[in-house]
């Protein structure tokens, strides 16, 4: 199996990948093709596919933030099982962005991640994917270190239509897990960076960034 960067729009594998997401995404979760020519050629945003015997298998998308020192998650999509390819991903992002962090002169401070809650929403069934279930996703997460930011996160939909998309827990790996608080203020520089790319902003994340902005500390819970 290959890990292999995409980060120009006209790369074959961008298609399958863009597939693969329709497939397992919502709607919402899933931006539009023609609008990932810009994210793709941007040197910070790192979008990798796995690749087995020609398919794409798997993807990431991920990011390393220089300035605050943590990196984030956009997504992973395992396409097919039997194939080690989440663990696959996994290894090879976390090589890559530990890497990144030792050229920044730093540890890597932690990773976020959107997790879907589906003990809340259960209609999400990801293409009948079986490793792509939210149960077994949500699990998996918790396994690699991940814990939950404790407060109600929404954040605003890909279609950049305005609506809040709810649902999902805004998740943090701190590098080091006995870790139990994260600084609210990293938590709001990263949202307002993060969604920076969509004006459409839902009052429901205006708000919750706004509390956000009066705390000091947001706890971390297991998930």
């Amino acid at each position: 199996m290959e890990f292999v960067r995409i980060q120009h729009i006209d790369n074959p594998l961008f298609a399958k990948m863009h597939r693969l997401m329709q497939e397992v995404f919502p709607p919402e979760e899933v931006l539009a093709y023609d609008l990932w020519k810009e994210p793709l050629e941007d040197p910070g945003i790192r979008v990798f596919v796995a690749v087995h015997e020609g398919e794409v298998v798997g993807a990431t998308e991920y990011r390393y933030y220089t300035d605050m020192n943590v990196a984030m998650t956009d997504f992973t999509i395992i396409g097919r099982e039997g194939l080690g390819v989440g663990r696959f991903l996994a290894r090879e992002r976390q090589k890559d962005l530990l890497a990144l962090a030792a050229e920044n002169g730093k540890e890597l401070y932690g990773m976020f991640a959107e997790i879907y809650d589906p003990y809340r929403v259960a209609e999400h069934s990801f293409g009948g994917i079986k490793p792509m279930d939210p149960f077994v996703r949500r699990e998996v997460l918790s396994h690699l270190g991940y814990k939950r930011t404790n407060f109600t996160y929404v954040h605003p939909s890909w279609q950049n239509d305005g609506e809040a998309v709810s649902g999902l827990d805004l998740g943090f790996m701190p590098t080091n897990e006995e870790q139990t608080t994260l600084e609210a203020d990293l938590i709001v520089t990263f949202l307002k960076r993060y969604y920076a790319v969509l004006p459409q902003k839902p009052q429901a994340w205006l708000d919750m960034v706004k509390d956000l902005e009066s705390k000091e500390m947001v706890e971390l819970l297991p998930i």
